[in-house]
């Protein structure tokens, strides 16, 4: 039986970015008026080339510190990101040497945003209910203001750079929490309204591109990412009580049985119109962007860790998991503890 362990550790990158120093070098805005479209306070820009996969490093070794995890007892790892390292090799690969684990795991990479996590669970559940792992290191990863142009400011306030590890395993520890039926959707048709462009295979970077961006610090190397946040903003409010309400029905569950609700941190603004919409009470809506940003595949674990910490996810709770964005994609489920 596939299990989520209470274990989850993260990190976040160095630097903090406020609203007033967004602010400072905005001047056309406020620190108010920031949080007034976000619900975001503090966001965080990893310096220099740190990226994902060093962020995700991380997040395991404090994993394995935090919770005296033994390397040699993980026989998988899965790395959820959008900003994988390489095209080739696998980045799980790289990792699985870089954390000194065996090399009789399996290794893979899910290139992924938004509902990274749900994707990355999902396939830990299904390695260990087929048998073929016992105790899976899941690492959600991303860095995506390494991809925002140093002039928008939309971006600069929402995206904040970040990782969690979690431990999927097949035993049932006294804070674990039993994964139930996944529910998963796509629409590619707005793929576009949030996109990295530039950064891959279809229309990479070349020297008028670099040319074009000289004067930005980084040359926007790893490529720009664009939205269009009012399709996107549209997007998850058609579509997230939609999945809610189909998760609940694959599961049997009625919403006043849900303890509860942690979704896809993705804007403040945006969550807390949802939450409204579906009639969820505050007490059992989960937010932590405020402080945090949106880590995109790493704040659903993120959020979970929190929400432990604070107690609010005690024995006998369920907990009503949803990712939703880029792609577009969605999906979620329910975890039972």
């Amino acid at each position: 039986m596939p299990y989520l362990d209470s274990k989850i550790s993260y990190c976040l990158s160095s630097k903090a970015v406020t609203n007033k120093d967004l602010a400072n070098e905005f001047k056309e805005t406020s620190a108010g008026a920031i949080f007034a479209k976000t619900g975001i306070s503090t966001r965080f820009q990893a310096e220099g080339d740190v990226v994902a996969s060093d962020l995700g490093f991380l997040a395991a070794e404090k994993l394995c510190k935090e919770h005296n995890i033994q390397k040699e007892k993980i026989d998988f790892i899965i790395f959820v990101s959008s900003c994988l390292d390489y095209k080739s090799p696998t980045t799980a690969c790289v990792l699985q040497d870089r954390l000194g684990l065996n090399t009789n795991i399996g290794a893979i990479d899910i290139l992924h945003g938004c509902t990274g996590f749900i994707y990355g669970l999902s396939a830990a559940k299904g390695l260990i209910a087929t048998g073929e792992a016992e105790k899976i290191l899941l690492i959600t990863a991303d860095s995506p203001t390494k991809l925002v142009h140093p002039e928008d400011l939309e971006l600069l306030s929402i995206f904040s750079d970040g990782a969690a590890a979690t431990l999927v395993t097949n035993q049932s520890a006294k804070a674990s929490g039993k994964i139930g039926k996944f529910v998963f959707g796509t629409d590619g048709l707005g793929a576009k309204n949030l996109m990295s462009t530039r950064s891959g295979m279809r229309n990479p970077t070349d020297a008028n591109w670099f040319k074009e961006n000289k004067k930005v610090p980084s040359g926007l190397k790893w490529g720009k990412l664009e939205m269009n946040g009012s399709q996107i903003f549209i997007f998850s409010i058609r579509t997230v009580p939609k999945l809610v309400n189909t998760i609940l029905n694959k599961e049997n569950l009625a919403m006043e049985e849900i303890d509860l609700f942690v979704f896809h941190q993705a804007n403040g603004v945006m969550l807390d119109f949802l939450r409204s919409k579906l009639r969820i009470p505050k007490k059992k809506f989960y937010l932590n962007i405020e402080n945090k940003g949106n880590t995109v595949s790493a704040t659903i674990p993120i959020a979970l860790k929190d929400a432990f910490s604070e107690g609010l996810i005690t024995k006998g709770c369920r907990v009503l998991v949803a990712g939703f964005g880029i792609g577009y994609s969605w999906g979620g489920t329910v975890i039972r503890y």
